[in-house]
């Protein structure tokens, strides 16, 4: 499969390992930042387009991920002792080329890369993604004793649709990064659909046992 990015689209970009986190297009992220290296980083980019690399650092194999997501701090407050909070907010997706330097924070050469065109009409895959991840809210609310409500805004647009599912998958930071480096909507949208409907059938016994023990 081709790759979507040209050499016209590569770039410096400051990066930004993250233990177990994986950022996604269109989806927030909230930050503290305290290391002296992190406030070097962020006080840089705050003065030019406010946008940095984040990449999921594997701590258990002591690994930086390849392809990241760029972020774009659209808040940031100082705290008094030269801490900050920062609001990002996840942009285009990259691949790493090389690295450029890594004093006094790691800065890459990246390329954006961009899903392939669809083939056929993803939609009604979308919906069915979209149902499922309802079923599996329904259910652990249910088994939580608590409602668990999902917002309003849930993307209708497929690409954008799985990338919020994604998102979503908390626990699963490497199915995220496999989720993220796919270049085709719809494996990641038929991914998501057995992923969440593994997930639905689990929770689904698990309810039918919590009825009959009750």
């Amino acid at each position: 499969m081709a790759s979507s990015s040209s050499s016209s689209a590569v770039r410096e970009l400051p990066l930004f390992p993250l233990p177990e986190v994986v950022l996604f297009p269109g989806r927030p992220l909230p930050l503290q930042i305290f290391e002296f290296r992190y406030r070097i980083m962020m006080n840089t980019i705050l003065e030019g387009d406010r946008r940095f690399g984040v990449l999921m650092w594997d701590p258990n194999q002591n690994k930086v991920s390849a392809v990241g997501c760029c972020a774009e701090v659209i808040h940031c407050q100082r705290l008094p002792d030269d801490r900050m909070k920062i609001m990002t907010l996840g942009q285009q997706r990259f691949r790493v080329l090389d690295a450029v330097r890594e004093k006094p924070y790691l800065v890459g050469l990246v390329e954006w890369i961009e899903d392939e065109p669809p083939q056929k009409d993803l939609r009604s895959l979308g919906k069915e993604v979209e149902q499922l991840l309802r079923d599996v809210v329904r259910l652990s609310s249910k088994l939580m004793d608590q409602p668990i409500d999902l917002p309003d805004d849930i993307p209708s647009l497929p690409t954008e649709l799985s990338y919020w599912v994604a998102s979503y998958l908390y626990g699963a930071a490497t199915e995220q990064q496999t989720l993220l480096e796919l270049q085709d909507t719809a494996a990641r949208l038929e991914r998501e659909t057995e992923i969440l409907t593994s997930t639905r059938n689990h929770l689904a016994a698990r309810t039918v046992l919590k009825d009959t023990l009750q």
